[in-house]
């Protein structure tokens, strides 16, 4: 959506956003037109879609949204809904509504942004407000910074946007001094997730930027007892410039630091002793990025930005299940054949149970009854109902292992994983999560021959000399620590496969019993009793099977 502007005092002027809808889904874009910065608002189909769901199906907000002198209203109603602790979610709520009635406040406060950045410049360098602007919105879209505002927010002192306003401004005032008072103030004052943002904008990649990170870590604790600290500094020189000797005792810090399980696994697996000129330069590195920061990346919002998006699902569907965690394949193709295979396979084997053993299941997984409820309602003992249930789990679990077959692939993944991904794992993998975790827990012994061997890429011979070892102990050693991690991930495997057994279960039997009700309600008949419900679905499912 590009909506028209003019210019004054050098600063492109935000257009208006005169409906409730645009208000809360779009945000702000900085482009290019005819050789002059203009400002665009873009829409996100993801709020939007949120928006008219809430309208259609919430009376509160549907009456506040239909006047559009309610901004405010409905910022406060969004505000109640990210803090509602109960978290208690609406048959036709998406799962992520806390998620998205943040996204919603951010969209809304983008305009606080702007006139929190344009009123700056009015005493200040013109030319600062984009570096102002993006500071204020890196505040609003980060959810747990804005919870911490709107926590201490008070109706009875100020409206919503007088007091973000404010906040903006202070936040703003205070980050810009940081950029320019002092270069090591910038360095010691700046967050880890701004820090790694930075670096990552300015072209630093793992393993780099987490030994980068670590490093920092020391560097602070060092510069504050040397520099901030010190009695005998000169008074008002509280952030000078630190000498060879913090570099050196932040190098000393890391090297003894860098081998204990707490440190980050790249810092681990990287093994090499770093230097004081190695500290300064990484160091200087920080100050670069940071000086480009923020103006130097583009936030994740701006980025069709938010994850979260959902769909409502009326009719009974296959439940969307994570299936990459317990499949070997990287094939998107793949796993989505092979979560289609899993769908059909459990309903098969849901079909081809007793009929006792169905209405456990669905009483349990899709009415919610506890084992002591089921027990009273079909006149059977508690530990009959428990075994029935164990007994339905196992045959479900072992058609889901039959497809994923982590036997077969969890070997040659662990193998192939130290052999590439060792110095640099991805974090956001669940599988090289775990690896990474499994490696932490080893002994001393297993720690030190995978980081001879996969981390300095050390020959058996060379370790052997080295540790003072035969050959064959260097081999059995190896062959033992790679089993111990393929025990790990397969006990994590397993944990995961009945984790998804479990939400493909209350998925399957809630869809059913929606497409059942649903079918009655067109019906016109009045509310049904738990009884009659249960009595639907069981007629609906044998009917299925015929």
């Amino acid at each position: 959506m590009v909506l028209n502007f003019t210019k004054h005092d050098s600063i492109p002027v935000l257009p208006k956003r005169r409906s409730n809808l645009n208000k809360f889904s779009t945000y702000i874009v900085i482009c290019n037109e005819n050789n002059q910065l203009a400002l665009q608002w873009k829409h996100q189909p993801s709020l939007q879609r949120n928006l008219k769901l809430y309208e259609d199906k919430h009376p509160e907000f549907s009456n506040l949204f239909r006047h559009q002198d309610k901004g405010i209203d409905i910022a406060n109603f969004w505000r109640k809904v990210a803090f509602d602790e109960s978290q208690l979610i609406a048959d036709w709520e998406p799962s992520n509504k806390t998620q998205l009635a943040y996204e919603h406040l951010a969209s809304y406060f983008e305009e606080k942004c702007y006139w929190a950045a344009k009123d700056l410049c009015k005493d200040r360098n013109v030319n600062s407000w984009e570096e102002y602007l993006c500071i204020a919105r890196l505040l609003v879209y980060n959810p747990l910074k804005l919870k911490e505002i709107l926590v201490k927010y008070n109706s009875k002192s100020a409206n919503i946007d007088t007091y973000l306003t404010n906040i903006l401004i202070n936040h703003i005032k205070y980050s810009a001094e940081v950029h320019r008072f002092s270069r090591w103030r910038l360095l010691y004052k700046k967050s880890d997730k701004e820090l790694i943002e930075a670096l990552k904008a300015l072209g630093i990649i793992e393993p780099e930027i987490s030994l980068i990170i670590f490093a920092r870590k020391y560097f602070k604790q060092v510069y504050l007892i040397n520099k901030i600290k010190n009695t005998t500094r000169n008074t008002g020189k509280k952030w000078i410039a630190p000498d060879e000797e913090d570099f050196s005792k932040s190098a000393q810090c890391y090297n003894v630091e860098k081998g204990l399980p707490t440190a980050p696994h790249e810092v681990f697996a990287n093994s090499t002793k770093v230097t004081a000129k190695q500290i300064q330069d990484w160091m200087e590195i920080c100050i670069k990025a940071l000086k480009s920061y923020p103006i130097s990346i583009l936030p994740k919002f701006s980025l069709d930005a938010f994850q979260g998006e959902f769909e409502v699902k009326s009719e009974l569907q296959a439940p969307e299940i994570e299936w990459e965690k317990i499949s070997s394949s990287e094939n998107t193709r793949e796993q989505g054949f092979l979560a289609n295979q899993a769908n059909s396979i459990l309903s098969e084997q849901l079909q081809s149970m007793k009929l006792d053993e169905r209405k456990i299941l669905l009483l349990y997984y899709g009415f919610g009854l506890n084992q002591k409820q089921l027990a009273d309602r079909l006149g059977m003992n508690q530990s009959t109902i428990s075994r029935y249930l164990t007994k339905s789990t196992i045959k479900l679990l072992e058609a889901i292992a039959r497809i994923s077959q982590p036997q077969q692939w969890v070997k040659g993944y662990v193998r192939r994983w130290l052999e590439s991904e060792y110095h640099a794992p991805v974090h956001s993998d669940l599988i090289q999560a775990v690896l990474v975790s499994a490696i932490k827990k080893l002994v001393n012994e297993e720690r030190e021959i995978l980081q001879l061997y996969y981390g300095e890429q050390m020959d058996e011979i060379k370790i052997a000399s080295q540790l003072g070892i035969s050959l064959n102990e260097i081999a059995t050693r190896l062959t033992k620590t790679r089993n111990h991690l393929q025990e790990k991930l397969m006990q994590e495997i397993n944990i995961w496969i009945k984790e998804y057994l479990e939400k493909w279960l209350i998925n399957y039997y809630k869809s059913l019993l929606k497409v059942v009700l649903k079918k009655e309600a067109k019906s016109g008949n009045k509310e049904l009793k738990l009884e009659e419900k249960i009595f639907l679905v069981e007629i609906y499912t044998q009917n299925q099977l015929y």
